[in-house]
């Protein structure tokens, strides 16, 4: 693979260097090797996209030629279909994803969903009339438009590279702004190869896509804080999103924000302990516990308590973990050395603080090579300790027993995320009730999923700001303006 993909930097429609000429290296993490070297921009590199996107914005039709727009998009989703194999390679070789899940929400359906933007760049009302208001001092036209916001900053996670890239490029470009993508350190090539099918394979003008790829922080920082950035839109951490919007403050951008999470399903004293908690075991271990959606507390009936952690225990010890082009496998590594000992050390922390260790806790015996985390489960957890509170990104459930149906809310609302969670009861009814109390983005009840398409997709308190996929995720990467003017004289 290596030596049939050469990544460059994607600015103004050229397929270039670093213009230092440094350059990176992309670690499989499950081989533990290099897989090649990745252009490593400096900020000057970052300062030419973001001209070269103002540039194609102000002085190109790209803004206000729609039906172009929903050409481009096509082709490039195309391009992306006709090339999905060579995706998939990259996908699990950069990010040591499963192969199973690039068949679905790492890959193929994503790229899928660029339909959508398509098909929304050439039939969404982007001007429309609003009638006369019975208040207003005269019966006067109200002209609504939404436009693009300009240039926006397209920073993508590690851990659904391909999937973030569809998801914020689709309607960005969709709503007529230009983008430079800059996507994780630990997972760049999926962009570098999608800038690569940009200029081969598809008629976007040059600068209305860019894609800059870095080791150095300092880099997406001068992305945020560029004078032509409008927007920024950001998936990764709390931390840096807290990061991003004070930047972003200095000069009032538009920020949407998808963050972390420590989603909660809770199992009502009339659920089937034994359903629940078969699907939540792989649910919070799924891709080795690096999703901002994956269940990662489970909350607990005491009477039901010890039934449920046997059971999890038990399960847990059945998650297959191993070389993820195997499609058997449900777990690969984590994303690397630096992150797998952090998880560790959370479960250590955990440990220190009161929690039981009833299943994994460590290195999987017989990895010998991979950055590997045990699927675990930790008992007795207190609400309030450090494994209950903070993001682990990794495959540790935290269970937690609780008395009252009142107590179990009040715990799931113990925390500074508010992204995702499940509940599950023996009636839907119950289940229902329960969820609506619940601050969270998202929830599933009784099983049912809210994923698809078209769902408003996004966290509360500091989970994040704004909404991804569907009209709500199209309609972020756009500004209002109204104009009023005399109603027309018959």
């Amino acid at each position: 693979m290596a030596e049939e993909f050469v990544p460059h930097l994607l600015i103004d429609g050229r397929l270039v260097a670093a213009r230092s000429g440094k350059t990176f290296a992309n670690i499989d993490p499950y081989f533990e090797t290099e897989i090649g070297q990745t252009p490593d921009a400096g900020i000057e590199d970052v300062d030419a996209a973001a001209i070269a996107a103002h540039q194609a914005f102000e002085n190109t039709s790209w803004s206000k030629d729609h039906a172009f727009r929903s050409r481009c998009i096509g082709q490039l989703r195309e391009a992306m279909q006709r090339h999905l194999e060579e995706l998939r390679e990259i996908l699990v070789a950069e990010v040591g994803c499963p192969i199973f899940m690039t068949k679905q929400f790492q890959l193929d359906d994503p790229v899928d969903e660029l339909t959508d933007w398509m098909e929304l760049a050439e039939n969404y009302a982007f001007e429309r009339n609003l009638p006369p208001h019975p208040a207003m001092v005269s019966p006067n036209e109200r002209l609504l438009i939404k436009e693009p916001w300009g240039v926006t900053a397209l920073i993508t996670p590690y851990n659904y590279p391909i999937q973030q890239l569809c998801y914020k490029v689709g309607p960005a470009l969709a709503a007529g702004n230009t983008v430079v993508v800059k996507p994780s350190p630990l997972t760049p090539w999926t962009a570098n190869f999608v800038g690569k099918l940009v200029v081969e394979e598809t008629d976007i003008p040059p600068g209305v896509f860019n894609v800059i790829t870095s080791s150095e922080t300092d880099v997406s920082e001068a992305l945020v804080a560029h004078p032509c950035v409008e927007m920024i839109s950001f998936t990764g951490s709390t931390a840096v999103g807290k990061q991003i919007m004070a930047t972003a403050a200095e000069r009032v951008k538009k920020v949407a924000l998808e963050l972390g999470g420590k989603s909660a399903t809770i199992a009502l004293d009339d659920a089937d302990v034994e359903s629940v908690v078969r699907f939540n075991v792989p649910r919070m271990s799924r891709h080795s516990g690096q999703g901002c959606t994956n269940l990662t507390r489970l909350l607990l009936p005491r009477v039901k308590y010890e039934l449920g952690l046997e059971l999890a225990a038990e399960i847990a010890s059945q998650v297959i973990w191993g070389n993820p082009r195997d499609f058997d496998t449900h777990m690969g590594p984590q994303i690397s050395r630096t992150n797998q000992q952090r998880v560790l050390q959370h479960i250590e922390k955990a440990r220190a603080e009161g929690g039981r260790i009833v299943a994994g806790g460590g290195i999987p015996e017989g990895a010998e090579t991979g950055y590997f985390v045990e699927a675990t489960v930790i008992a007795d957890v207190e609400p309030n300790s450090t494994i209950a509170q903070e993001e682990t990104f990794g495959p540790v459930l935290a269970v937690i027993p609780y008395d009252t149906e009142e107590e179990a809310v009040a715990i799931a609302n113990n925390s500074p995320f508010g992204l995702s969670g499940a509940v599950y009861a023996a009636t839907d009814e119950r289940a229902l009730a329960v969820a609506k109390q619940v601050r969270t983005g998202t929830m599933d009840v009784n099983g049912a999923t809210w994923f698809a398409r078209d769902t408003p997709f996004g966290g509360m308190k500091q989970s994040g700001l704004g909404r991804e996929w569907g009209m709500a995720g199209f309609e972020e990467f756009l500004d209002t303006r109204v104009i009023g003017y005399p109603t027309a004289k018959s």
